[in-house]
């Protein structure tokens, strides 16, 4: 007899009562489950083909922007960055020029608004993507093969003069607001760099509106009763151009390098830059958009807050494709040019997939 239905039917249920609750994955730790449910089991075949990969002892690369304005060390700067873009896809950045006090209450104020009355939290929760703040459990919770072991606030800045408005909970709406614009000027003077890393003008990127808009995804990951068992994320890569992640001393975040994962060991100030697909896109497979992952723990909460910038996403038939200054006969395009809007409604169809850039836009 042919149970597959009827297991897939039961795996659905389980997902919707979990779903209902509105509690997220807080709310299973607040109840003091011993085993995660099956739904965030990893499948066997995963776990086992984990068993292979060497876990790395080399360190991703640091840059230091302290006396960027300086034509020197401004050289200097901008090929460390290309290397890093080039090899890695991920940097991590000190003397960035936001105070450890803004990154500090930031990281606080996620961690108060899940750890509050979980009757407030659910006056956020919702499967609407197109909500400029909404909470919930993994945004692709119906169509991901694992569910993973996080709940998520999500705040989009796609329209700057609303930053105040008052959509935004009591708890975080400060430190989110005082956070959002430096992290921004980051953005457009990271994008500056990576423009001249390519060998172009440094304005070209942000001409592009490559900077244009922001949004925040506020991962909140409590302590795991199994982690071996499960992922805080599953494997990926970004797909907008660029992200710039904040996260709390509590490791987890893991880049595939070299066919091994790599740790990303927290560094108090620091802030973690990697590449996205879509600028692995605008440079025609110049800069790698690279995989990772966040491993589940039995420490936790584990706080992180990645600033996703992905060119203007509400904006009609804006189309990318491979920088022409870039394409030569030697260099012709990778990917084929495509519409943003389609391309961001296709990720959120398909959600979090390691091979989303080869399966969307490969020429």
């Amino acid at each position: 007899m042919d149970t597959s239905g009827a297991q897939e039917y039961d795996r659905l249920q389980e997902l919707k009562t979990f779903d209902e609750t509105k509690a997220g994955v807080k709310g299973l730790v607040d109840s003091g489950l011993q085993k995660i449910p099956q739904i965030f089991v990893r499948p066997a075949e995963e776990l086992a083909k984990d068993l292979n990969y060497k876990r790395a002892q080399i360190e991703v690369p640091v840059i230091d922007l302290g006396d960027l304005e300086k034509t020197h060390r401004h050289k200097q700067i901008v090929e460390e960055v290309r290397i890093a873009s080039e090899t890695w896809g991920f940097f991590q950045v000190v003397n960035h020029g936001i105070s450890l006090n803004v990154l500090n209450e930031i990281l606080d104020a996620i961690q108060k608004f899940n750890e509050q009355d979980v009757e407030e939290k659910k006056k956020y929760y919702t499967r609407d993507n197109t909500g400029r703040v909404r909470f919930n459990s993994n945004f692709d919770l119906f169509t991901s093969r694992t569910a993973s072991w996080r709940d998520t606030l999500a705040i989009s800045f796609s329209d700057p003069d609303q930053i105040n408005s008052d959509d935004l909970p009591d708890l975080c709406r400060k430190s989110v607001i005082e956070y959002s614009k430096p992290v921004s000027n980051l953005g457009n003077i990271l994008f500056g760099l990576l423009s001249e890393a390519l060998g172009l003008e440094p304005e070209h990127l942000r001409n592009m509106d490559c900077s244009e808009g922001h949004r925040f995804s506020c991962h909140y990951y409590p302590a795991c009763p199994e982690p071996e068992l499960t992922l805080g994320t599953v494997k990926h890569s970004d797909l907008g151009f660029l992200t710039i992640l904040l996260q709390n001393q509590i490791d987890g975040l893991q880049i595939f390098f070299q066919n091994q994962w790599v740790d990303v060991q927290p560094i108090r100030g620091a802030l973690v830059i990697n590449i996205g697909d879509l600028l692995q896109l605008v440079s025609n497979g110049k800069f790698r958009s690279n995989k990772h992952r966040v491993v589940a723990n039995h420490l936790g909460p584990r706080i992180s807050i990645a600033c996703f910038f992905s060119g203007p996403i509400n904006m009609d038939k804006v189309f990318y494709s491979p920088i022409k200054e870039l394409i030569t006969e030697e260099n012709p395009p990778v990917y084929k040019e495509v519409l943003l809007s389609d391309y961001m409604t296709k990720f959120f169809t398909v959600g979090l997939d390691e091979n989303f850039l080869v399966n969307y836009c490969k020429g």
